[in-house]
This record gives C-alpha cells, structure tokens and sequence, in this order.
C-alpha cells in the first residue's frame, strides 16, 4: 500500500515564540477583522492640518523610517492620542501614518473590545499587541479609546476594568527589555476629558486635530469635485467655503453630496427613462440649497472644551 506525500498544515508550521500562548482563534480574528491592508494614503489626502501633519511627521514618521537616527533621548513616544471634533480626519491620520511609515495598521473601536469580545477582552487586548511585535513596525489604531479608558470609578464594570489594565499593560510593555519594538499606540477620541489620568500620561504625544480653516475647506471641496460635473466658477468656491465656517471634514462631505442631488432632483419626468447625459452640471444654486439642509454638526461650547483641554494637556498648544 503505497502512502501519498502530505503537504505540511499550517498546525506543522513554527510559532513565533511571541504567539505560543495566544489563543489561535483570536490570532485568526485579528488577522481577519482588524489588521487592514492599506492602499497608499498619503499627506496630500488629509486636507488642511499643516501644523499637525508636520509635527507628526518629525516626531512619528520619520522615527519610524529611520530608527538608526532616532535612538536614545531621539526615540519616538510610544503613544499618540489625537483628539478633537468628530469628523476631522483622525482615522485618516492614523492610516497616514502607517501607510507612510510602511508599517502594519490594527484598527480596533473601544467599544468592540467590550462588547463583541465580553468576556475575552484582555486576552483580544494581549492576543493584538503579540501579534503587533510579529509584524513591525506596527501601528495599532484605537478608536473610541475614551470608552476603554475612561476615569476610574466604583461604579466600573469589572469586565472594562480588567480590559483596561491589560491595555495599560500591554502599553507600557512596548520597548521594554527590547529597544527594537517599534510598535506606535495612536488613539482617537471626541472626549479627551472622560480619559483616565494614568492612560493620559502613557500618549506622551497629545495633538488637537482641530476643524478645517477655510483653506482646508476649500482644498477638500475641490478634491470632492474633481470627479463630477460642475460649473462653479473659483469665485462661487471660495463663497461656500466662506460661507462653512465651523464645518467638519464629514460636514463637507455632506454638504456635497447634498448639493450633487441637485441636478437629480431637477430631472423632469421619469428617472428610469433619462440617460446621463440629461443630468446638468452642479452649480452655485445647489450649494445654497445644500447650505440649508447640513449644517454645522460642532456647538462653539464643544469647541472651547476642546481648546481648553488643549492649553492644558496638549502637546502643540497652537494652531
């Protein structure tokens, strides 16, 4: 009886000593639902944030490139938190970054750790930095992380305590007894004040990603509109971001793809039997119109907090 040549199984192929004692399954989770393959995002698809961009840059991205230059008192911190409105781009910048320092990119939400993984969150917390080490450099991009690490209270649920003090573990355990691990923490949240003490002190680097000027707004609008049809003049471009103040990235957004409906919402007759050809281009009047139905999603109270907390704890306290 003549056996067949068995091709090894993945059960045959070494461990990576750093994933010994991980449970495969979440090893497998986090390969599938949290670690991303990253088109290349560069800094020229984040509109507006000069200052922050170029911060990030010298004290993250470049660190991350050349980690024979940034050693000793140059290292880069292990931890950025970026914090401000809703909608002005943070999960863009934590792509950025990984996209530009050729690095792994995890995306976690808080709230998943704690809900979807109830019961297993510390060991999904320690399963992802294990897997983090086996693939540097590495950025684990934490969305929400005010729900994760939130001020400690009597009240607290066991269950995000113990998730937040493995995280703060995990944290701290980055480059200790091996000055190679070049993992970046990068955490994003709306609520900068609900974070707990301790964890503040761990994102070494604190940067208010504030709402786009008018100049951002503008260079978004334009980047919007590269690809549809359009007959407004630089004159009307600049009226409508002059007319957005106080308007998030995601506002924008909206704004054009409400005002794009308007040459669909003037088609006479039967949508089905139209070709596109009959559809006009969108103009200034679209705008105006648009104007009235998105507006500003950001109070000016939202924004004092905001800027309060940045003179306070802020590592950049200017725009």
């Amino acid at each position: 009886m003549t056996g067949t040549a068995k091709s090894p199984s993945k059960a045959d192929e070494p461990v990576d000593e750093r994933l010994r004692n991980i449970d495969p399954k979440m090893i497998e989770a986090i390969n599938n639902e949290i670690m991303e393959s990253l088109p290349g995002v560069t800094w020229d698809d984040i509109s507006g944030l000069e200052h922050a961009k170029k911060t990030i840059k010298e004290t993250i991205t470049w660190p991350m490139l050349r980690p024979d230059i940034f050693t000793g008192l140059r290292r880069p911190p292990k931890g950025l938190l970026l914090f401000g409105p809703p909608g002005t781009g943070k999960t863009m910048i934590g792509k950025c970054i990984a996209s530009q320092s050729k690095a792994t990119f995890f995306s976690i939400s808080s709230s998943s750790l704690t809900s979807k993984w109830v019961g297993d969150g510390e060991k999904m917390v320690r399963a992802l930095f294990a897997v983090a080490r086996c693939h540097q450099p590495a950025v684990i991009f934490m969305d929400e992380i005010d729900s994760l690490l939130t001020q400690r209270s009597d009240g607290e649920v066991e269950a995000s305590r113990r998730i937040k003090t493995e995280f703060l573990v995990q944290f701290d355990g980055v480059g200790v007894g091996g000055e190679e691990d070049r993992i970046l923490i990068v955490g994003a949240t709306n609520r900068p004040q609900e974070i707990d003490e301790a964890a503040r002190r761990r994102f070494q680097k604190r940067l208010y990603i504030p709402l786009p000027e008018n100049r951002g707004r503008h260079s978004l609008m334009m980047r919007l509109l590269e690809k549809q049809a359009h007959n407004l003049t630089p004159e009307q471009i600049q009226d409508i971001c002059d007319r957005t103040e106080g308007y998030s990235g995601s506002d924008m957004s909206g704004l054009c793809r409400e005002a794009a409906l308007g040459p669909v919402r003037a088609i006479q007759g039967d949508i089905l039997e139209i070709g596109l050809d009959a559809l006009r281009p969108i103009n200034h009047g679209d705008f105006l119109e648009a104007l009235s139905q998105v507006r500003a999603s950001v109070s000016d109270r939202d924004l004092d907090l905001y800027r309060e907390w940045d003179r306070d704890y802020g590592s950049v306290a200017k725009s």
